[in-house]
């Protein structure tokens, strides 16, 4: 019985450790969420600016807003709970992808955790660009989108539908941010070399494009180089730091063998 406890315990603390993450990582979107609502209106009206002026239509109290509307006597209701929520999402990616990494740590040695202090320190910033250039981007991919539209025709756009589309595209272009820096700790700690991560870098380009042509809430081919041309770049840069790093781990290597090695030369015997 002691021996099937035993070997139990790993399985239930992995499960502990597991649930105490998840519990924060709500935790932090709870919070977020929270955030979201509160600013409900703020965030509407700039993620509409590619659209039409909703603040200012809100100030000069006009009945619609271009082609904008929301339907059922549940859908403004939905929508700022759809809207808070993806904004929750947003707002504490850092935190709850740190919880991710977190969980995988206690299974890292000592010097591999101190190196997993990178992914904290740039893990926020990446992903805050990823989400930014694909808040600059809208505007291009919308008005491509709608150029589509044929003439003599109106595009009435449900406005729960456009911002789960806008918000989705920068929660994507976030998130694909962060491979680099996963692929730059997961060398640092020595689970992956460099080598090892250019090597199929054909096999890598055409996974890029694939996840963005996937994963994008929008098939058109803009928003799709747009993504996967700066993911491609960040993935040699991640691939060339990986090598670099191995080279140095390399040398400090043949020097602790060389010197575990070595046998002092023979005294010689006088007679």
């Amino acid at each position: 019985m002691a021996s099937n406890t035993a070997a139990r315990m790993p399985l239930l603390d992995h499960l502990r450790e597991f649930r105490k993450r998840i519990f924060r990582a709500s935790l932090a979107i709870l919070l977020g969420s929270i955030v979201g609502w509160i600013f409900y209106n703020e965030i509407i009206t700039t993620l509409a600016s590619p659209v039409c002026d909703l603040k200012g239509a809100q100030k000069a109290g006009a009945s619609s807003c271009g082609g904008l509307y929301i339907n059922g006597v549940l859908g403004p209701f939905n929508l700022q709970v759809k809207v808070a929520l993806l904004a929750g999402i947003i707002m504490s990616a850092p935190l709850w992808l740190y919880q991710l990494w977190a969980f995988i740590a206690p299974a890292l040695h000592r010097k591999e955790k101190r190196n997993t202090i990178l992914f904290i320190v740039f893990a926020t910033p990446f992903f805050s660009v990823g989400a930014y250039l694909g808040y600059l981007i809208l505007p291009l991919a919308i008005k491509m989108l709608f150029g589509f539209t044929p003439t003599a025709l109106s595009n009435l756009i449900k406005f729960d539908d456009y911002l789960d589309f806008v918000l989705r595209i920068i929660l994507i272009f976030g998130l694909a941010f962060e491979l680099p820096v996963f692929l730059v700790t997961f060398n640092l700690i020595g689970f992956i070399r460099g080598s090892t991560i250019l090597k199929p870098w054909r096999a890598w380009v055409f996974a890029i494009f694939l996840f963005t042509a996937a994963f994008t809430p929008t098939p058109d081919p803009l928003t799709m180089t747009l993504l996967a041309l700066p993911l491609i770049l960040l993935y040699f840069m991640a691939g060339g730091i990986g090598v670099l790093v191995d080279k140095k781990r390399d040398r400090k290597l043949v020097k602790i063998e060389t010197k575990a090695t070595s046998i002092d030369a023979p005294t010689p015997i006088s007679e």
